[in-house]
């Protein structure tokens, strides 16, 4: 697999079943290299053996929500100013209605329960920015009063767009289209929607998620209220009444969760998917995120947060009868479990396999899923077996795809190390890169990762492990390198690639390089100050300068102080700025202009330094990126990335 052909990679997004089982939609995404941009459309599939076609030709249509009658499809289209507007479709196919023109553009949508009306909730723009002002830029706007501590956020800018609740009646998907007024002395503006919207919050405060209660009366929510001083991370859970906008608290900050989800199931009951931060309403490293049914005296955990995580990005809840379904990540694995109401708990899917998303109706099953040779495919789950539904892969296994080798590592203290080995048709020897993922609570999986096989194409072999710290091995796993970072982490990432280099013969342990990004381009940095065998490292979008992470990441109110701590001397015994002068390998360092997670800041200062001290040292720059470019950015930088990474690797650790 080579750069140009992350065109290949379709994913498939969390689906919707129809509550017979009949038929499923959902959407697809790819990057695309002519369009510079992510595209996709909505796809159908009659079960339990159709075959998928397209409904929908829109460029990038997605989040598909069945009504409650199966007849129609409520989407996310972006319109021609790039606004994200929700539309319907007849679930059989035909041309799609748009329903709203939100000048923020929406977040998220779903149907009422009647299938009468629909909720989403769509970002507020203060009059004159935005382009709400014809011919006026971003900097002729006027200056942004901020009060709070937090002020901006990754990939999507300032916080002074918040998202509110609304409802609008469901339009016809059969109905006449609005035409174009012909001239006139006075031309009336061109209608583009059935019906206005009613907006049901305001303010400031932020909201997330728009669940209907059983009875179609509420909306369920969780409101973000921007801190005066100090991060809180606790959540309130409340309802919205869609008929003058009343509220009343259903969980209050007194529970001490922080809520990622909020779900309604059939038969009324509320369930809840987060995590307990404690009272100091700041307790995430590793967070023990669990499913919750909301009940009369308060939350009742349905999974044990310490052994079952459902963190995942991209995980949700649906539900089959009374049961809830979840997905479970897991040594490199998602997998879907169905949870009862009493807590018991029965592996649906399992083995190599990544669950994105899932669906019930009719007592079927069908989920999303990513594999080995595949970025992603529908299955439809039984009670023995699964049945792919797709093949989205093949355009991806016909450019080439080596599937990783498992291995697990003992470390020097004798814990286990588990990871992946990559290697090159042929015998080798093979120079071997050491590749450390971010997080530090996320994981590597068993999904086709582009940037392991591009490396594995241009020759090299890759070694790449979740570490303690990383995601997915029990919450005392992740929680190991709090306040202690660059201790236990460090040495499981060397003691495994150590080890699996010295048990494979393919592998040349005299030609070794390093890369990693985020908090793998922390460990990065923090490795090449410690071991000075690589040829060469690539420090990317890291998190480096721990001093300068408070008032400058949109995380850092609250991720230092769990992570490093506060003390001076125990932050520099963790931050690579601190051991920046020890560093001899020849270093590229990359990163996005836009990146407000670990901000530019972080790099500059660390290529700054390493200049300074005579350290070989290059810095490229994305412009307009944010910190997901290796994951969502635009395609040509995707690969004007790797065809850096590979010219960089052709000079300090070439194949030949």
């Amino acid at each position: 697999m080579r750069a140009h052909d992350i065109e290949s990679l379709v994913s498939v997004g969390r689906p919707a079943l129809s509550s017979d089982g009949a038929f499923s939609v959902y959407a697809t995404s790819r990057p695309d290299l002519g369009a510079d941009r992510s595209v996709g459309q909505l796809w159908r599939i009659d079960l339990p053996d159709g075959t998928p076609r397209r409904l929908t030709r829109g460029v990038a249509d997605r989040a598909p929500r069945l009504s409650p009658d199966d007849s129609t499809i409520a989407f996310l289209r972006s319109d021609a100013r790039g606004r994200a507007q929700v539309f319907v479709v007849p679930a059989a196919g035909g041309e799609p209605v748009q329903v709203t023109d939100q000048a923020g553009g929406v977040t998220d949508l779903s149907w009422s329960p009647d299938g009468a009306r629909l909720a989403f909730t769509a970002r507020i723009v203060e009059p004159g920015r935005y382009g709400t002002v014809e011919g006026r830029d971003a900097g002729a706007e006027p200056p942004r009063r901020i009060t709070g501590i937090r002020w901006h956020a990754n990939g999507h800018g300032y916080l002074d767009r918040p998202a509110h609740l609304f409802v609008v009646d469901a339009p016809a998907a059969d109905a006449e289209p609005f035409y174009e007024p012909a001239p006139d002395v006075v031309t009336a503006e061109k209608r583009i929607v059935a019906s206005v919207p009613h907006q049901l919050t305001d303010g400031a405060t932020s909201w997330s998620g728009v669940a209907w209660t059983a009875d179609g009366r509420e909306l369920l929510s969780v409101p973000d209220v921007i801190e005066d001083r100090v991060a809180d991370l606790r959540s309130r859970v409340v309802a919205v009444s869609v008929d003058g906008g009343a509220e009343r608290e259903l969980l209050g900050a007194a529970a001490h969760l922080s809520i990622d989800e909020v779900a309604v199931a059939p038969d009324g009951a509320i369930f809840l998917r987060g995590n307990d931060v404690g009272e100091s309403g700041v307790d995430f490293v590793a967070p023990g995120t669990a499913v919750w049914v909301l009940e009369a005296d308060g939350p009742r955990a349905l999974t044990d947060p310490e052994t079952i995580d459902l963190g995942e990005v991209g995980s949700h809840l649906s539900f089959p009868g009374d049961d809830v379904l979840v997905q479970d990540r897991t040594r490199g694995r998602l997998r879907l479990l169905r949870v009862t109401r009493g807590g018991e708990i029965t592996e649906l899917l399992g083995g190599d396999v990544e669950v994105t998303g899932h669906a019930a109706g009719g007592g079927r099953i069908v989920a999303a899923v990513a594999a080995p040779e595949s970025f992603g495919e529908l299955v439809l789950v039984d009670d023995d077996a699964r049945h792919t539904l797709t093949d989205h892969g093949a355009a991806a296994r016909e450019r080439g795809i080596v599937v990783p080798e498992e291995r697990e590592i003992a470390g020097r203290d004798g814990y286990p190390v588990h990871g992946w080995v990559a290697v090159p048709e042929g015998e080798g020897p093979f120079p071997v890169i050491l590749q450390i993922h971010g997080g530090p609570y996320a994981s590597y999986g068993v999904h086709l990762f582009d940037e392991t096989q591009v490396l594995v194409d241009a020759g090299y072999a890759v070694v790449y492990s979740n570490p303690r710290g990383s995601a997915g091995y029990g919450r005392a796993h992740g929680r190991s390198i709090r306040q202690a970072m660059g201790t236990l982490d460090y040495f499981d990432v060397i003691d495994f690639f150590d080890g699996v280099v010295a048990s494979d013969p393919r592998l040349d342990a005299e030609r070794v390089g390093v890369q990693g990004g985020s908090y793998g381009g922390y460990m990065t940095a923090w490795i090449i100050a410690h071991d000075h065998r690589f040829a060469g490292a690539i420090v990317e979008r890291g998190f480096l300068d721990p001093t300068a992470f408070p008032g400058s990441s949109d995380i850092g109110s609250f991720f230092g102080q769990e992570y490093v701590g506060t003390d001076p001397a125990r932050i520099a015994a963790q931050s690579p700025m601190a051991r920046v002068d020890d560093v001899r390998t020849p270093t590229l360092v990359l990163h996005s202009e836009l990146d407000y997670r670990c901000p530019l800041e972080q790099a500059t200062r660390y290529y700054a330094a390493l200049k300074r001290n005579g350290v070989e040292a290059e810095m490229l720059v994305f412009p307009g990126e944010d910190h997901e470019l290796t994951r969502a950015g635009r395609p040509r930088h995707r690969v004007q990335r790797f065809d850096a990474v590979l010219d960089w690797w052709a000079r300090h650790l070439p194949v030949a």
